[in-house]
């Protein structure tokens, strides 16, 4: 048998251009991920630099101010220190759970960002039930501190990862009532369509003005599950040392450090989604026409404006945890789960309630 040694050739030449299209599209399809994890960094770099400056002036104190200009770059100045120390291991823990946990913890909530649109046409998976996503992704991460907790081999830690369990679950039904209030609302669940429905009337379309009752049970919400103060209980120091991360150091201890804050800002982009407007820039049309528009614009300059009004918003949001955190006292565990079963989940029901029969009226 003769074989054309032209025709190997444009096999082979086509199996290299095969290959090589592989290539690119892995490539295209890890740049998005890879940027917006970076800026994700950047992010809660921002966020650990405004907490201290912010507690510091509540408390007259000076703040970091030596690290980098004004103190920038204390956070990165500590991340480096945790990350060149030890890792200690519990003799008699379970190694395996002690490893994991807090990876499953940080992982969860990075895979939060993918369904939150920094703009227009801004977003990563536009999914149709993106906010169920978040909240079922959200869960996971309590398993991560329980797992932490129960592999550490000592009680303290055990206590503070049944808290974190006992807590997530008390607190995610009451957020989950409000955001199917929103959904209702919006008639979606995409988080895209969400914003859009709140663009028609500017600032006065915000679902914070139909939801008000909504908004401050999925804030309290959020705080608990951030585990912010006055809801901190997983890690109460005058109880259990420091819950489940009192047996770990160095680069583990360390992305627990950076799930709590990653979970507080995707707590804030998913308020800004939900109940602030999004990336619309939140003019009302009757006054200014003209501005108005703006929220229309593509390209370029219509994606980075929506950057920048979704990043303003949700820094502007992030003063209320951070302020509360420096302001009010811890609450007992008795308090804190009277509060979410008692008060928030007979509230958030009553809201959705109330959303369903004016939907139902307006049809």
């Amino acid at each position: 048998m003769i074989i054309d040694t032209t025709e190997v050739q444009d096999i082979n030449s086509f199996s290299r251009l095969e290959s090589l299209k592989e290539v690119y599209g892995i490539i295209w399809m890890l740049i998005p991920i890879l940027t917006l994890v970076l800026g994700i960094t950047i992010g809660v770099l921002v966020i650990v630099w405004l907490e201290r400056e912010i507690s510091a002036g509540i408390q007259q104190r000076i703040g970091p101010e030596y690290a980098g200009p004004l103190g920038i770059l204390q956070a990165l100045a500590d991340g480096t220190k945790l990350l060149f120390k030890e890792n200690i291991l519990p003799s008699r823990g379970d190694t395996g759970l002690f490893s994991i946990g807090p990876s499953v913890a940080v992982i969860s909530i990075l895979l939060s960002y993918s369904v939150i649109p920094f703009g227009y046409h801004l977003v990563l998976a536009d999914l149709n039930i993106g906010v169920f996503l978040w909240i079922a992704i959200s869960s996971i991460a309590p398993i991560g501190l329980l797992m932490s907790g129960y592999g550490s081999n000592n009680k303290y830690s055990f206590l503070g990862g049944l808290r974190a369990a006992a807590q997530s679950i008390s607190y995610e039904i009451p957020l989950t009532l409000c955001v199917l209030s929103i959904s209702l609302l919006s008639n979606s669940s995409s988080t895209v369509d969400i914003v859009e429905a709140q663009s028609k009337y500017g600032f006065w379309g915000w679902n914070l003005w139909r939801q008000p009752i909504g908004f401050i049970v999925f804030l309290i919400s959020s705080l608990a599950e951030c585990e912010r103060l006055p809801f901190d209980l997983p890690e109460a120091e005058e109880e259990l040392v420091a819950g489940y991360q009192t047996e770990y150091s160095g680069i583990k201890f360390g992305l627990f450090y950076v799930a709590s804050y990653l979970n507080l800002l995707v707590s804030s982009f998913f308020v800004t989604v939900l109940y602030l407007g999004g990336w619309n820039l939140s003019i009302p049309y009757i006054f200014v026409p003209e501005l108005f528009e703006i929220n229309k614009a593509s390209g370029v300059f219509g994606t980075t404006l929506g950057l920048f009004i979704t990043l303003a918003k949700t820094y502007l949001f992030l003063f209320i945890p951070i302020t509360t955190r420096w302001t009010l006292p811890r609450l007992r565990m008795d308090q804190l789960l009277n509060l979410g079963w008692k008060f928030l989940l007979p509230i958030s029901l009553g809201n959705l309630l109330l959303t369903t029969s004016s939907q139902l009226l307006s049809l």
